[in-house]
């Protein structure tokens, strides 16, 4: 503890240092007794904490919050007190990591998936935050030898799943590499000792070998009279253990164990020397990547090259500037480290924008899971570099599409895109984008917006989000309507009434799983497909069960007979169910057919499944509509056909809401062309309203086809 007294002693001076040495015997007083599972002073992690955020080169007031991060958790501290000692600043950073931790080891997989989203929105805040956890959760890995092995491996997997790639994404490769071999170390426990033991020995024996490539690379900028550093660096554990099992290799075919670093003044010594370097050894054809020109997501920059040396052994190569080195040992962190220098804010804006971006489509997630799975897509897929006609770089997951593309641009390009070119040539918007690509959006001012189908498309998790939200803010009435009916209709095969399962009760148990604030926005976001009908119905439902436990209940199709408005062979009272393979509506000629357990099922006389009944003897019965069947209301099915998924539903709620039905059911599904079909299920009073709803349907020129379900084609 006394290198951390000597360290902030040494970085800070002024007022600063006066406040980091109160945090420091501050946290030590609250913390004194406590002991870590290692038995060792818990003041020792705040001290260490502390210790790596110095060597980061962050700001006092960081290093402060990270000596105080757990005195407001784990003492008798408060926030007020941390305010009155040491300022609003100081308590927003403690407060953030604080918070963080109270959820952080929760072992509900729902609860950690909240976890993901409560982090984005701290980073969000304050990117320092983030950078604390990460210094908290290196600490922690370091001495996790001290934990149960269930803790261990499950640590591990929460590190290498989130941690470790926040890392990266933020660039710091310090922490991001040291995770990495730690998750590694408890994972994989025997990979890890056979590469320990095995790396160095291989690392001595190759050492003359990469001394000679160095001594040649520096004659390489003497001769050039270019000023610089040369050294060989070995590769992290992790990147080794990767790559033999991605490449199913043994060690002794992984060459490059070592990458040689040159690091320059300016980006042009950058391409000199890259070029004098390929002018005396020959570069393997794919292994040359230039992220100078095209910097990773997370603004790394270097030039990189394997090369093979005149013994047939190949090597990599990486070169860049001492600015752009310092990035990459520091990533954002080098705002604080470096901030005197001006280049460093576009880098740092730019570094966070992706995270705004996160927030901006993780808004308008509502399961907690779905953001998970999203977030890690995002941070693991952006791999694939397409420009634009006036060369901006767009970063994008793989195997991305033009609609993704547009997307990444703006909203609104593809919100109005109707079509793309790449590299010059028409192309289908479900095509898929290779790195180099430069594509171009064409969009029209007449577009209606996104199809439902490009959710089946699109790669990254941004462009769905935004394709929802459209949906979301511009069919809105729609929604609800489709959204109302779906839920309805479910119920109804389940045996219940909506309105009897949904209460202002059992409302607000749904709305605290996914926050609605009233009930247009839970079937808005049923009918935009944002949540399933079985997400609100499980709830619904057994809110019910518990609260209003009732017996059997026979709604609409399963109705007795009077009321469903059928006579059987002269008879009522009968339990009668209408068919779901042809649903018959008052004024189609009917057949009862006598089930199994199920009492009399109603058929359309010409429904095809009828031939088949026949031939079971003395189960078919003749059926007529009574006189009170035009005061019901009874469901029918229909099939649209069209080129676009989209204009199909929207026809479809259009003429549905003009006449006032109500959809019950819909699904959907694209036929052998690739066409749209929609299967609807109609609630109406008679014959004459299904003839009607077909005729206004089919009147709209981009429908294809319309008709009844059986008896049809």
């Amino acid at each position: 503890m006394e290198k951390v007294l000597e360290k902030i002693y040494s970085n800070y001076s002024g007022e600063e240092r006066e406040t980091l040495i109160r945090a420091y015997h501050y946290a030590e007083e609250a913390h004194s007794g406590q002991k870590r599972a290692s038995g060792e002073a818990y003041f020792i992690h705040p001290c260490a904490v502390a210790q790596i955020l110095m060597e980061l080169g962050l700001d006092y007031a960081t290093v402060a919050a990270a000596f105080l991060h757990d005195v407001i958790e784990d003492t008798p501290v408060t926030a007020e007190d941390i305010r009155k000692d040491f300022g609003e600043e100081i308590l927003q950073l403690v407060s953030g990591v604080t918070k963080l931790d109270k959820i952080i080891f929760k072992s509900q997989e729902e609860e950690e998936a909240e976890n993901f989203r409560k982090i984005f929105v701290a980073m969000a805040k304050d990117i320092r935050v983030i950078i604390i956890k990460l210094a908290d959760r290196l600490h922690n890995m370091r001495s996790l030898n001290f934990l149960s092995k269930e803790r261990q491996i499950k640590m591990a997997k929460e590190t290498l799943d989130v941690y470790t790639p926040l890392a990266g994404r933020l660039g710091i490769s310090q922490i991001k590499c040291e995770l990495e071999d730690l998750c590694l170390k408890y994972l994989e426990p025997e990979a890890y000792e056979f590469l320990v033991q095995n790396i160095h020995e291989k690392l001595d024996q190759r050492r003359d070998f990469v001394d000679s490539v160095v001594k040649e690379i520096r004659e390489i900028l003497d001769e050039s009279k270019i000023e610089g550093e040369v050294f060989g660096r070995p590769k992290h554990f992790y990147s080794i253990y990767k790559k033999m099992k991605a490449q199913n290799k043994t060690l002794d075919q992984i060459y490059d164990l070592t990458a040689v670093r040159v690091i320059v003044g300016t980006v042009d010594e950058c391409y000199e020397v890259f070029g004098k370097i390929h002018k005396k050894w020959k570069p393997i054809p794919g292994r040359i990547k230039d992220y100078i020109a095209t910097p990773k997501a997370n603004m790394y920059q270097s030039l990189h090259t394997t090369v093979v040396t005149n013994f047939g052994q190949p090597f990599e190569i990486q070169i860049r500037t001492f600015e752009m080195h310092r990035i990459a040992e520091f990533g954002i962190a080098a705002h604080w480290k470096y901030k005197e220098k001006k280049s460093e804010d576009t880098m740092f804006t730019e570094r966070l924008s992706w995270i705004r971006e996160v927030l901006d489509w993780g808004g308008g997630l509502k399961d907690s899971k779905e953001f998970m799975e999203s977030l890690k897509t995002e941070l693991y897929s952006n791999e694939l570099l397409v420009f634009t006609p006036k060369g901006k770089v767009i970063s994008l997951p793989k195997d991305a599409t033009p609609i993704d593309f547009a997307y990444a641009i703006h909203s609104e390009i593809g919100n109005r895109c109707v079509g793309a070119r790449v590299n010059g040539k028409m192309v289908p918007l479900n095509s898929v984008l290779h790195t180099g690509d430069v594509a171009e959006i064409i969009t029209s001012a007449n577009s209606k917006g996104p199809s439902w189908d490009w959710l089946k498309i699109v790669k990254s998790s941004s462009a769905r989000a935004k394709i929802k939200q459209f949906f979301k803010r511009e069919m809105k009435d729609e929604n609800i309507k489709l959204g109302k009916s779906m839920l309805d209709a479910e119920a109804k095969r389940r045996g219940y009434a909506l309105t009897d399962i949904l209460t202002e009760q059992s409302f607000a148990k749904v709305s605290e799983k996914f926050s609605f604030s009233n009930q247009d926005e839970m079937f808005a976001s049923v009918g935009y497909g944002a949540i399933t009908v079985n997400q609100v119905l499980y709830k619904l439902i057994d809110f019910y069960k518990k609260e209003i436990p009732k017996g059997p209940v026979y709604h609409g199709s399963h109705a007795p007979n009077d009321s469903n408005g059928v006579v059987v062979k002269g008879m009522n009272g009968l339990l009668t169910r209408f068919a779901g393979c042809c649903n018959p509506v008052p004024g189609d000629d009917i057949v009862g057919f006598v089930s199994r357990g199920r009492g009399v099922v109603i058929h359309r006389a010409d429904c095809p499944n009828v031939k088949d009944l026949e031939k079971e003897e003395g189960r078919i019965l003749p059926a007529s509509w009574s006189d009170a069947a035009q005061e019901g209301r009874f469901v029918a099915g229909i099939v649209i056909k069209a080129k676009d998924q989209g204009v199909a539903l929207s026809v479809l709620t259009s003429v549905v809401a003009d006449m006032r039905l109500v959809i019950t059911g819909v699904t959907s599904r694209f036929d052998k062309n690739k066409d749209a079909v929609i299967e609807a299920n109609i609630r109406l009073n008679g014959k004459k309203d299904i003839d009607l709803l077909i005729k206004k349907i089919d009147s709209d020129e981009r429908i294809n086809e319309v008709y009844r379900t059986a008896g049809n084609t």
